[in-house]
């Protein structure tokens, strides 16, 4: 990365000591309170965001956040309540509110702490922090070279929606009665940039950007400002194609909204409100016998690696989908107490996800594919989850002897999510890595495709 990246004296685990002693102590006050299991969620987070287009500065921001989460249960009696406020008596004040909070809802039978036996016994280290002492003038004149570097790209940029830079570091204790206390600190930085090519009623807007765990897993901001500019003046002069059924190839950054539709199918709230189309699909085949999904909680480097889930559970490396057949939902205590099964560790949400590849890169997967339509982009949330049908705006590119021949937009794809995992023809090795979702490009073998009559 262009950037020089400065050692900052690290203070991190005084705070994090600073938050255990903190949870402990409101532990110990909700005991005090009468409440026969508590939990205690404790934050802070720093973070530095600038903002530049047209080559003028457009905001600073500086962030410093802190937040106290306190749940209780009175036997099966649930109760929650937060504040930012470290002063005593505040902090007094959010544990009687969530006793007395408790104290008048309704017994569930589902409520409660996870299962003691659950919690982790090992903490591990997956080389998530890397603070940068990025000062407010450095993001600027990084942000400043960005847009410019794709402002002088090409004349057809007439136009910006500005550049941007960011960085944040995060610091969380998750403690509850049984006597577990985790401890988490992660940062997170980005570069990233939007320009606008031709003029008037012809206008494309595109962008690009990049995001790590460390700044020195950036992209050369020039390279994104580059980039962006490229991914707008390609879609310049923009046609339709006719109604029908075709190939569409999901680029890999758009690929992992299918995932995402496949994880909110099969999580517990969904289920156990039976609002999913994958309801009692657990053995079933669901894709194509080559795809596999798995989690992968303690990837080097992962966005979303962890040891313990949100409720302290013990995470661990699983398979969601193998050989094409759904292994598991995806469960936290609660929703799995409604379910009658148990929680899968995954309260807070899914630990890196892996999708197995059976392609290679994208032009193989353009040469694959042979004529049909490239997504590049998605509009609307046209998703109903209860029956699975699929229908959302769309641009990108048609592709014809399996290169790319124009730009199209102004189109709808449509089609059932179950028969669109089931159609899946490939999945290739261009992953996208700015996600916790890590998939390459996905082709559906057939889609409707609404263009022009």
């Amino acid at each position: 990365m262009n950037a020089v990246i400065t050692q900052i004296q690290d203070d991190s685990q005084v705070r994090l000591d600073a938050l255990a002693a903190l949870s402990q102590r409101l532990l110990e006050r909700c005991r005090a309170n009468g409440a026969s299991q508590a939990e205690v969620s404790c934050s802070e987070e720093r973070g530095l965001n600038v903002n530049v287009r047209m080559g003028e500065v457009e905001t600073v921001e500086s962030t410093r956040d802190r937040g106290i989460g306190v749940t209780v249960y009175f036997g099966q009696r649930k109760g929650s309540a937060s504040t930012a406020d470290l002063r005593e008596e505040s902090l007094e004040s959010t544990v009687v509110q969530a006793c007395a909070i408790a104290r008048y809802t309704e017994d569930d039978p589902a409520s409660g702490l996870a299962d003691a036996e659950l919690m982790a016994r090992e903490q591990r280290d997956f080389d998530t922090w890397h603070p940068w002492a990025l000062e407010a003038d450095q993001a600027i004149d990084l942000a400043l070279v960005c847009e410019a570097a794709g402002r002088d790209a090409d004349p057809r940029i007439g136009n910006s929606d500005g550049a941007s830079v960011g960085s944040g570091e995060s610091l969380s204790v998750y403690a509850n009665s049984h006597g577990f206390i985790g401890r988490d600190r992660d940062t997170q930085h980005s570069i990233g940039c939007a320009l606008i090519a031709g003029q008037g009623e012809a206008m494309q807007r595109d962008g690009w950007y990049s995001t790590a765990l460390s700044a020195d897993g950036l992209e050369p901001a020039a390279a994104i400002g580059r980039r962006a500019a490229e991914r707008a003046v390609a879609r310049l002069a923009p046609r339709q194609i006719p109604t029908g059924a075709y190939p569409v190839l999901f680029s890999a950054e758009i690929a992992r909204s299918l995932v995402g539709h496949l994880l909110g199918a099969v999580s517990g709230g969904a289920l156990y409100r039976r609002a999913s189309f994958l309801l009692d699909s657990v053995g079933t085949a669901l894709f194509p016998a080559w795809l596999s999904i798995e989690e992968q909680p303690f990837l080097m480097r992962g966005f979303r690696s962890s040891s313990y889930d949100a409720e302290g559970v013990a995470t661990r490396e699983s398979a969601l989908v193998n050989d094409g057949v759904l292994q598991r939902y995806v469960l936290g205590s609660y929703s799995a107490r409604k379910l009658g099964l148990q929680t899968t560790a995954n309260a807070g949400g899914v630990h890196n996800l892996a999708v197995s590849a059976n392609a290679g890169g994208f032009e193989e997967m353009l040469r694959g594919m042979g004529r049909g339509l490239l997504v590049t982009e998605l509009m609307g949330q046209g998703v109903n989850n209860v029956t699975g049908d699929y229908s959302r705006g769309a641009a990108g590119f048609w592709v014809e002897d399996g290169a790319i021949a124009y730009p199209v937009d102004g189109i709808t794809i449509a089609g059932n999510l179950r028969a669109m995992f089931a159609g899946i023809e490939a999945v290739g090795s261009d992953v996208d890595p700015r996600s916790h979702i890590r998939t390459g490009s996905i082709l559906v073998g057939r889609m409707t495709v609404a263009g022009t009559d």
